[in-house]
This record gives C-alpha cells, structure tokens and sequence, in this order.
C-alpha cells in the first residue's frame, strides 16, 4: 500500500515539473491586435471604399464615419477626450438575387487611390470584429489572400439581429498565411469585407455599422542561425550587411 502511495506521488511531482516545459515548447505567442479602429480617418494612410455587384443602384453604396462607438465598448475605454468613430455604409440593389457589396481598403488620393491589401502580422487564428444588424437575411463575409496569392472566403454570420454585436470567425488551418521559401517571405493579407444579400430577401435600403477590426494571431518568429538575412537586399549599395541593412 505505501509502495503504491509512493509511486502516485512520484508521478504526480514528475507532472507538475514537466508540465511547465512542455508549455514552454509549445511554439506559440498569442496576441490580439487592432487591425483597424476607423477611429482616425483623417490621418490614416488608409481609406474605405465599396463597390457592389450588377444591380446595385446608382449612387451606391455610400460610405461615411460616425461619431462613438458601440456601449459596450465605451465602459473599457480609459480616455474619455478621445474622439471615437465607426464607418457606415449605406446601399440598395434593384432586384433581388444573388447581390453583394465589398468594402475594402485603399491607399492614395483622388486619382492615385487604388485597393490596398493590408498585411496580417504573424499567422492568424481568428478575426473578430463588431457589426451593427438592421434585421436582413444577409450574410457577412471577410475575403483574405493567402501567401500564394489565393483568394479564400471566410463566412462570419448572418445580419438578421438588430443593434451591435461582436462576430469572429475562426481562420481554417487548410489557408497557408505563411510562405515556406525564405527568400519569398510572405504572409497572409486582408482584402475586403463582402456582404451578400439572400436571394429572397429585400433589397430597398440597407444600412450596416463596423467599429474595433481584430485579429488573434501567433507572433512567434522562428529562430535559427541566420534569421537576419530573410531580408537581403542584393540591389541595394549596403547588401553586404547582415538583412541588407
């Protein structure tokens, strides 16, 4: 009985030493971080735009930024002088079908203003964002491109609810976000958020509210002898220094 009482004990001090280490092989840094807040279209580099499908009606979608931000974000906000914003978006379709409508991101000016992908830092596990619903059957989608130039679609709910509410969606493992050849580093990247209409639902007028765009992601960088020449630049005067720096 004691030599049992001794085992069990021996096995029980031998998992709580070793479970640590394993935890600290696991690989993995986790972060949140904010991969747009609309809080500041003024001086962001980046600017929202929409585009819809065939029966869109003329003059839409119309986007435009809103003063605040949903109430369940403002009782964490620790700055009460800052001015929070959200963008809106505001369109409507002359049949029912098929119809969607993307906003996406630009970069430039006037005519110089051309979609711009935005990088996604790290490998990502899940996005969430919140969402303002009006009540319509119409699905919300988030459009990424993967290191190979693929484009994937990632549903993330239905709108039919009415007011604010935080939605994520789970980016699936079978999406290659990083690139295996050194000298090609790529990543992951953001393209547009698609909202598709259901085919027998109305289309007259609809309006629809994002605030606070997250992703969860794995920012773990692999380390190895050499990791500062990912970057090398061999067109550049100083490419004899180490990352072309």
């Amino acid at each position: 009985m004691k030599q049992g009482v001794v085992i069990t004990v021996f096995v029980l001090m031998f998992a709580v030493v070793c479970t640590p280490l394993a935890a600290q092989d696991s690989g993995v840094n986790y972060q949140t971080y904010m991969v747009e807040t609309f809080d500041s279209p003024e001086s962001s580099e980046i600017a929202w735009n929409g585009i819809g499908s065939k029966f869109i009606t003329e003059g839409y979608p119309i986007l435009k930024y809103f003063d605040g931000m949903p109430n369940a974000l403002r009782v964490m906000q620790s700055d009460s002088d800052k001015e929070y914003k959200f963008l809106g978006m505001q369109f409507k379709f002359n049949r029912q079908g098929d119809n969607w409508v993307d906003v996406y991101p630009t970069k430039g000016s006037g005519d110089d203003a051309a979609p711009y992908e935005i990088p996604l830092k790290g490998i990502v596990q899940r996005f969430d964002l919140w969402v303002w619903g009006a009540g319509y059957a119409y699905d919300l989608e988030i459009l990424v491109r993967d290191c190979n130039g693929r484009i994937h679609t990632l549903p993330v709910a239905t709108l039919n609810y009415h007011g604010w509410r935080n939605l994520a969606v789970t980016v699936p493992t079978n999406i290659q976000q990083r690139s295996r050849y050194l000298s090609q580093l790529k990543y992951m990247s953001f393209v547009a958020f698609r909202i598709r209409t259901q085919p027998t639902e109305n289309v007259d007028d609809f309006y629809v509210f994002f605030d606070e765009f997250k992703a969860l992601t794995n920012t773990r960088m692999a380390s190895y002898d050499g990791f500062e020449l990912e970057n090398a630049k061999f067109d550049d005067a100083d490419s004899n220094k180490e990352g072309g720096k």
